[in-house]
């Protein structure tokens, strides 16, 4: 019986301990520095989110492409617009950039951000490079874009990366 509520609660155990994982460093308002498992508070000065565990995955990544991510990070506004849109995630792909996904077409924080970005158009799709906006598939300019920013004209990506799922929706 003990086993039985033992495989029921596992589940829940590691789901705990992989939220332990995140730590969190701020300065209170007398400019004491704290350091918890829990979200600072909102009064909170210098606060900053440090993930503890596992970075295995990140440190393959090659050195020229987490530069690349840092310095120029990729957010592709995309919706279900036939051609365009599908070009779009096919070109970011093949070349093995990491990007995140917004859809403005299905959630409303994506369309304001879009609106915001686009001073009040809400056509997709848009990619954002670093603050470089790109309104519209165009393949050529997209992939000069890409380039400048440092992004490898083809996947160096390790095949771990490649059979996950590489669009990150937010």
């Amino acid at each position: 019986m003990k086993i039985a509520y033992a495989l029921i609660l596992l589940p829940f155990l590691l789901a705990e301990m992989a939220s332990a994982a995140e730590m969190y460093r701020w300065v209170d308002a007398n400019g004491k520095v704290h350091y918890t498992d829990t979200q600072p508070p909102l009064t909170a000065k210098s606060a900053q989110k440090k993930e503890l565990g596992n970075q295995a995955g990140k440190a393959q990544m090659p050195y020229s492409l987490q530069q690349a991510i840092k310095n120029f990070p990729v957010t592709l506004y995309n919706s279900e617009c036939g051609e365009p849109c599908m070009n779009a995630i096919e070109l970011l792909v093949n070349r093995g950039i990491p990007f995140s996904k917004k859809s403005p077409e299905n959630n409303p924080t994506d369309a304001e951000s879009l609106k915001k970005l686009t001073d009040g158009d809400l056509v997709v799709p848009v990619l954002v490079i670093g603050k470089d906006i790109l309104k519209g598939f165009e393949r050529d300019s997209w992939n000069s874009a890409l380039d400048l920013a440092g992004y490898p004209k083809s996947s160096i990506l390790p095949k771990s990366f490649i059979t996950q799922d590489p669009v990150a929706d937010d």
